[in-house]
């Protein structure tokens, strides 16, 4: 039978304070029992570990793995097991309300999704590309709710920072484009969207925006 490594670190980060108490109760058993006491501190320092993993990164290190593989049911249980998020690592606190905030946008509670993400920013990320795109986000979420001032001071900032990819850079800048347009800065907007043209996006949906505004861009005099 196969060893299943991957199984065994989902149960024990899932059950991180029980596998404590039973370490605590085997120290005690060595050390009054077998009058080991020498070998006691072993079981103790390995249970005050799983209490600090416990609550200082919660079961966020398997995130991961769940968002990789497309399981955002299986995600969403994972952190629905952190309690406590503010006994966090202030890194993996960051990530904590960087994930929610993505399911709360999926959900389409944009106030919740932005809330967190702006806790994520208060907690520092740990990267200045994961910054740039919670500002990305930021940026799109008040877009749709109509904040154009707002939507344009976000993503001008995303794209100050820096963005992880093609992707991300060339989404920033035709959303930028588009508030130009809006706000009939129309100078501004032929300018980011020779940006995000010049991005080179390898995503078929964004190349399919900017063929679109394409048309439009050049019926813009001047």
């Amino acid at each position: 039978m196969k060893f299943d490594k991957a199984a065994l670190r989902r149960f024990i980060v899932f059950n991180r304070l029980p596998i404590a108490i039973v370490l605590i109760l085997l120290g005690f058993l060595i050390g009054f029992k077998h009058g080991g006491w020498w070998m006691a501190w072993i079981p103790f320092l390995i249970a005050v570990l799983m209490v600090i993993a416990h609550f200082m990164l919660g079961t966020m290190t398997l995130i991961q793995t769940y968002i990789e593989t497309g399981d955002m049911e299986g995600a969403q249980k994972v952190l629905s097991k952190i309690k406590y998020p503010n006994l966090l690592y202030k890194p993996i606190r960051s990530s904590y309300y960087m994930v929610q905030s993505n399911f709360s946008a999926i959900g389409e509670d944009l106030d919740k999704a932005e809330s967190q993400l702006k806790k994520s920013l208060e907690n520092g990320m740990p990267e200045k590309e994961f910054e740039g795109t919670a500002y990305l986000q930021l940026g799109a979420i008040a877009y749709k709710k109509g904040n154009t001032k707002e939507a344009l001071e976000h993503l001008r900032k995303a794209v100050k920072i820096g963005l992880p990819d093609a992707d991300n850079s060339a989404q920033a800048y035709l959303q930028l484009s588009s508030i130009c347009i809006q706000r009939r800065d129309f100078k501004s907007a032929k300018i980011y969207f020779n940006k995000a043209k010049a991005a080179k996006p390898a995503n078929e949906q964004i190349k399919a925006q900017i063929k679109e505004m394409a048309t439009y861009i050049a019926r813009i005099p001047g």
